[in-house]
């Protein structure tokens, strides 16, 4: 009778061991696998035996991937971000959850140690706030980004002293970044690529920054100007040059293609206003030390226009027409195809003042950090980078490389770590890694290589 009542206990027992370990597999879910791999490196999840890094090893969540002295590893995940992991470095897949178009994807690694080479995929594009890559130091924000991270002990030091190359400066590209923004605001350059852009996103010349309905933002150029976007806004771009130590010889402008800006003009136009300039496809706004508002009912193109000077005074001229309406603080015109009339009341623009809105510190500025500084490196070869501390933040856009330091603070440096721009490790794309590899191997640099 005993033997009767314990064999269903044992075989329920059982049953449910079986069912744990297959509901342990499945969290465990598929990340990616292995393209490529160089050297001694493994792949563990907690509580199970390492495995050897080689082509085509299937990666789960949870993967600790280390990689010894002179090893490295290109591995793709399921929604295309692909990382080559660099020597002597130690990455945790801590979350990764993927399906195609589905709201809550998701990526969090976590580098303990060392550096990775890393073009983003489908994750980083689907929302601001999906893909990081937490350190002991700082926290990487990806937002659709080809970038490189490594944390530097003492080893970079030493790497860029044996660069006989000069360092190239670290120069900011864009001619202006986004900040306070509300809603979803795009980007859309020349050839009509568009990409969102969150707080700390860079615009390019010749880009248009679009915002949606109900959205608005805040665009602050290199020069200290400021413009104000309100809901259902087109700005486009048309020409930025600016070098702070000749501001005078700068060039700003502009044109709004549809809804409503509240600018500030800037350095470029208190050393010389002749070079600033706003305008639509049917008038021209010259400036004057100036804060104004502008704003066209649609599109612009119909000719309907509302302008209000708040600061300083600014020059109006419609296309094909010699007569200039000059408008000091306190006054405004409404132009239609027809007439303009004097207005001398404010219109409701959606949006604060562009002078009352509060920069936030290193946009732009530049400071002198040492490739030996011991911390957090990033370069970004495109997209957009947030390297957040306890007490800071950073951001980087194409071009820039940042740094954030044990104690907090962050930077941007003076000049490209030499240790990065002259990085010789095969990036994810490499169409052949391993040759490229033992090129390196004997200090032999492919000609016409990109970094």
């Amino acid at each position: 009778m005993g033997r009767h009542d314990t064999s269903p206990n044992f075989a329920a027992l059982a049953m449910a061991a079986v069912l744990a370990l297959a509901g342990a597999s499945a969290r465990a879910q598929a990340a990616g696998e292995v393209e490529f791999s160089r050297g001694v490196g493994f792949a563990q999840a907690a509580g199970q035996a390492p495995r050897t890094l080689g082509k085509g090893l299937e990666l789960h969540e949870g993967d600790r991937l280390t990689t010894s002295d002179g090893a490295s590893a290109i591995v793709k995940l399921q929604d295309g971000t692909r990382m080559t992991v660099r020597p002597n470095s130690e990455l945790v897949l801590q979350q990764y959850r993927f399906r195609e178009s589905a709201p809550d994807n998701g990526m969090l690694m976590q580098l303990v140690r060392g550096g990775f080479r890393a073009i983003t995929g489908l994750i980083s594009k689907g929302s601001p706030d999906a893909a990081r890559v937490q350190t002991s130091t700082a926290t990487i924000g990806i937002r659709g980004t080809d970038f490189d991270a490594r944390l530097c002990v003492r080893d970079c030091g030493v790497e860029s002293s044996r660069v006989a190359e000069q360092a190239r400066p670290n120069a900011v590209l864009a001619s202006a970044k986004v900040v306070q923004s509300q809603g979803e605001l795009h980007a859309v350059d020349s050839e009509g690529r568009r990409r969102r852009v969150v707080d700390g996103g860079s615009i390019y010349p010749g880009e248009v920054v679009e915002t949606a309905a109900g959205a608005r933002g805040v665009v602050v150029f290199r020069d200290e100007s400021r413009v104000t976007l309100g809901p259902n806004t087109r700005l486009r771009v048309d020409n930025f040059v600016f070098d702070e130590q000749n501001a005078g010889e700068g060039r700003f402008l502009v044109s709004l293609l549809r809804g409503s800006v509240r600018a500030l003009t800037g350095l470029i136009g208190k050393a010389n206003n002749r070079n600033v300039g706003f305008a639509t496809s049917t008038a021209t706004i010259g400036i004057r030390g100036t804060g104004f508002d502008m704003a066209c009912p649609g599109d612009c193109t119909e000719g309907h226009l509302t302008l209000f000077t708040w600061l300083g005074a600014i020059s109006f001229q419609q296309n094909g027409q010699t007569a200039l309406q000059l408008l000091q603080a306190g006054q405004g015109l409404l132009v239609t195809p027809t007439a303009m009339v004097p207005i001398d009341r404010q219109p409701d623009v959606d949006g604060p003042r562009p002078d009352g809105v509060a920069v936030p510190p290193k946009l732009f500025a530049r400071d002198e950090v040492s490739d030996a500084r011991e911390g957090l490196f990033v370069f970004v070869r495109d997209g957009h980078i947030e390297v957040a501390t306890a007490s800071e933040v950073l951001h980087l856009g194409r071009g820039e490389a940042g740094f954030a330091g044990e104690d907090g603070g962050t930077a941007r440096p003076l000049t490209i770590p030499k240790f990065i721009d002259f990085d010789r490790l095969p990036l994810p794309d490499a169409k052949n890694p391993l040759l490229l590899s033992v090129l390196t191997d004997n200090n032999v640099r492919p000609a016409n290589t990109c970094k």
